[in-house]
């Protein structure tokens, strides 16, 4: 692509807040970072959040792409050296002479490396935008608590363009086509030469399209699109987490340019579940036991979340809020899978009738109590 003007001046790398030596992986990390954080939808309302996304997106599309990044690299490294978008000082060379570098001008070229159009007006240099990829799209899908668990194969409704079937695409009325924008010759970009560089521009009179649409489709209105509902199978891994977000590669919006379609996010929520919780891979439940239960032992008959059961040995003795593991029916991914953690609960019973209370009496003037002899009850 061509580099643009302001490639001199603005750093990419420190609206990122990476280093020009940092790796993709570590600037497509940044980037997700700074994006979620600063997201209009995070932040309703708040125009300077907004200003900071946009700013953060436009780095990104330069040095979170390879080829660009490597491009953007030279222009900065031209900028270094005293060069500016309107050639270098004094209208020419000035201070910046090729022989006080050790280079001529042929060295100079293979220096820009393709990055700017040498050519002279009307040579027809210029190349056409490079096809990018399109939008990401973002999309939510509801979970119930044992699906999250199991994980599922689901479809999202999404609306998204597709070529218009009365033009097919080409954006003409029927019977008519696009005819070649005059001003680019098919083109899609003006060469515009200011001091030594050459930049190529995107055509205004085609706006980059490289044709010109004299009658425009009807349905489409020229532009060659139409929004078309259609269904996306997912996976949903088993252990998804409310909250999460699940990457879904090529789903997402078609590019404009030829290239390849974005990806879509789906958003999880998954709902409560009246008895189980999750801590991480494992599940947690409560159990109410009695008094007497725990203080003389039981067998407990627990139902898990997939409808079976496991028998826990309650020991006699066992004080109330006491948590019991059972390995292995926790939540189960491909990595590991978790544990059932089942607290038991003693309640204090109540209601009691004449002979209960009796017995519990007869119980209490038996049993000594556990507080400190000098602690007097009121």
């Amino acid at each position: 692509m061509a580099p643009q003007r302001e490639w001199f001046e603005k750093d990419y790398y420190d609206a990122l807040g990476v280093d020009s030596t940092a790796t993709q992986k570590e600037i497509t990390s940044a980037y997700r970072k700074l994006a979620r954080k600063n997201h209009p939808d995070a932040n309703p309302g708040d125009a300077k959040a907004e200003e900071r996304f946009k700013k953060i997106s436009a780095a990104y599309d330069v040095i979170g792409d390879e080829s660009k990044r490597a491009e953007y690299d030279e222009v900065r490294k031209l900028a270094a050296a005293g060069a500016g978008p309107d050639g270098f000082p004094g209208g020419g060379f000035g201070g910046f002479s090729p022989g006080g570098m050790g280079a001529d001008a042929g060295d100079l070229s293979d220096l820009l490396g393709g990055l700017f159009n040498r050519g002279a007006p009307g040579s027809g240099g210029g190349r056409r935008p490079r096809p990018t990829k399109g939008a990401d799209l973002i999309t939510d899908v509801y979970l119930s608590f044992e699906d999250a668990v199991r994980g599922l194969t689901t479809g999202v409704q999404l609306s998204t363009d597709a070529p218009c079937p009365d033009c097919s695409g080409t954006g003409a009325a029927h019977g008519t086509k696009p005819r070649v924008c005059p001003d680019c010759s098919g083109r899609g970009v003006t060469q515009e030469n200011q001091g030594f560089f050459g930049f190529s521009r995107p055509c205004v009179t085609c706006n980059g399209s490289g044709h010109i649409i004299d009658n425009p489709c009807l349905l489409c209105r020229g532009s060659g699109k139409v929004r078309e509902p259609h269904e996306v199978r997912i996976r949903i891994p088993s252990g998804v987490s409310d909250g999460d977000t699940i990457r879904v590669g090529g789903k997402g919006a078609p590019s404009s340019g030829g290239g390849p379609p974005g990806d879509l996010m789906v958003r999880v929520h998954v709902a409560t579940h009246p008895r189980f919780t999750r801590d991480g891979l494992n599940l947690r439940l409560t159990v109410p036991i009695s008094i007497t239960e725990a203080a003389l032992g039981t067998k407990l008959r627990v139902t898990t979340l997939d409808g079976g059961s496991v028998t826990l040995r309650i020991p006699e003795g066992t004080a109330s809020h006491k948590t019991f593991r059972v390995k292995g029916r926790g939540v189960e991914t491909k990595k590991a899978t978790g544990d059932l953690l089942v607290t038991v609960e003693v309640t204090t019973p109540t209601n009691l009738t004449t002979d209960q209370r009796a017995l519990l009496e007869q119980l209490h003037a038996m049993i000594p109590s556990p507080r400190e002899a000098d602690v007097k009850e009121s």
